[in-house]
């Protein structure tokens, strides 16, 4: 696989999460053994125990590596034994490091660009996310520039890549389908208004409900659903390239998948994993029929050919559309939500493992009435995202009455064993599920309710980007469900004390 068509890298070290147990299990155990010996004596005699422990001759590169492979409390547990050791964990230095093996590489550097990035305090911020409790909404649509914008849709598709959002496709009022690409050139000045600049391509064709997933800098895009309700399985790869003189362009061209790709559909589910696969699951196909199937494209070393091949596991998550997949990094994916083929709406979550060398579904099992308010978290047509911390922001969407939200919700799954060995885990503990579902308090501007929206992040995962959904809208007669096309733009940012 070309370089060009790897994505920046969120998990920096590219080790699994039992290579980081393993190692972390087989350091613990001296930095531990010393510990405990210099906890049974009194503390006036534990500087000279531990003075005289093999670990106390050991430079501070070396303790410094030993630490980056240890979990958080057994660190702070280090900081205890001695002064040294305690000036040791918490330098800015080791903080910084540990932000990097557990968030990657992209996310502290895109952390570190704005002006006063000197003045971060990585430990600081790393326990600020992992306390995270607010965002904060900003309007970056300009309601006087109608021409310059994209118009109002939903089921399209929104990435950051490159620097540059990237907007597909979706479906307008009537049904229609639209056809239009759009980029915007974010800079660092996340909260300012962007300037919008349509690309007249031509392709791909039409419609709405289709994925789209950033692979370095190439977006992929599959599937989708046109006007004349025709479900697609075409594969394209998008590019952006910068010109002196023309300024911005993006360039599509079809996928050579050979002779076997995936049914027809929509309204599907995609993600990147294992930074160079598209990963698929699910959608509407034929004759409105719910899908179950599990799809990942992998990519040769010539990035104008990939290959497409089924994944066939028991058990696996049942059909369903609307629902989202999001990598989280190391080798899992979670899936969350959508409607199954009954119509119901769901409140499942799956993990997607690749360890071990193969392909499996795993079920989280948990109780709703056991997660603070989580009686309203059955949804369909919400945006599920990897944020800062290697957790998943989810927004919006709507229930089985079709009635739209406007709640953030955090799902973390950080405490789950590192080593998956049964099927289902069961999460029964409220505390566990309490810190695994945590609802986000709002602030700054409202946006509406809504639901096939379309949500993507920039490269530090603190700032957010939403457009457009469905909305509700008055009623009139030629709109019986009283549903309206958004065409607003918004940022959430992660209220975080920098």
């Amino acid at each position: 696989m070309s370089s060009a068509l790897r994505t920046r890298d969120r998990n920096p070290n590219n080790r699994s999460k039992e290579q980081r147990s393993s190692m972390a299990e087989s350091s613990n155990t001296s930095i531990t053994t010393t510990i405990n010996c210099g906890s049974s004596s009194s503390s006036s005699s534990s500087s000279s125990s531990s003075s005289s422990s093999p670990i106390t001759h050991m430079t501070e590169d070396h303790l410094f590596s030993i630490l980056l492979h240890l979990p958080i409390e057994s660190i702070l547990s280090f900081s205890m034994t001695s002064r040294r050791f305690r000036s040791l964990a918490y330098s800015d230095s080791l903080w910084e490091s540990i932000c990097r093996r557990d968030w990657g590489h992209s996310c502290v550097d895109a952390l570190k660009l704005p002006a006063d990035a000197k003045q971060l305090s990585w430990k600081k911020l790393y326990q600020q996310v992992c306390q995270l409790d607010s965002v904060t909404c900003h309007k970056l649509s300009d309601p006087d520039d109608h021409e310059g914008f994209p118009r109002p849709r939903a089921s399209h598709s929104l990435n950051f890549v490159s620097g540059f959002l990237v907007l597909f496709g979706g479906g307008c009022e009537g049904g229609r389908h639209l056809d239009d690409t759009w980029i915007a050139y974010s800079g660092n000045d996340f909260r300012r208004i962007l300037k919008w600049q349509k690309i007249n391509a031509g392709i791909p064709s039409g419609r709405f409900g289709h994925s789209c997933v950033v692979i370095g800098d190439f977006l992929v895009l599959f599937g989708g659903i046109n006007d004349k309700g025709i479900r697609q399985n075409d594969t394209w790869i998008g590019q952006i390239t910068s010109h002196e003189t023309c300024g911005m362009t993006l360039s599509w061209r079809l996928l050579d998948v050979g002779s076997v790709a995936p049914p027809p559909r929509g309204a599907h589910a995609g993600c990147c994993i294992d930074s160079k696969r598209m990963l698929i699951h699910g959608g509407i196909g034929l004759y409105g029929l719910r899908l179950g199937d599990t799809w990942a494209l992998d990519f040769s070393e010539n990035p104008s050919f990939g290959t497409w091949r089924e994944i066939v596991t028991h058990p696996s998550p049942s059909a369903r559309s609307g629902h989202t997949l999001t990598c989280i990094g190391g080798n899992q994916t979670v899936l969350f939500g959508g409607r199954g083929s009954g119509y119901e709406v769901l409140d499942d979550v799956w993990l997607f493992d690749t360890s071990e060398g193969h392909s499996r579904w795993v079920q989280l099992l948990f109780e709703l009435q056991n997660i603070p308010g989580g009686l309203s978290l059955p949804r369909v047509g919400h945006s599920a995202t990897l944020i800062l911390g290697g957790r998943v922001l989810i927004y919006g969407g709507e229930d089985s009455y079709r009635h739209r939200k406007d709640d953030f919700w955090v799902l973390d799954l950080s405490s789950m064993p590192s080593s998956i060995e049964m099927q289902p885990i069961s999460v029964t503990s409220k505390k566990l599920l309490a810190n695994m579902w945590r609802r986000l308090k709002s602030k700054g501007y409202k946006p509406n309710c809504r639901s096939f929206h379309r949500a993507c992040t920039d490269h530090s995962g603190r700032y957010l980007y939403m457009f457009g959904g469905m909305v509700d809208g008055l009623l009139h007669s030629a709109e019986t469900a009283g549903l309206r096309f958004d065409g607003e733009l918004f940022l959430v940012e992660l209220v975080l004390q920098l």
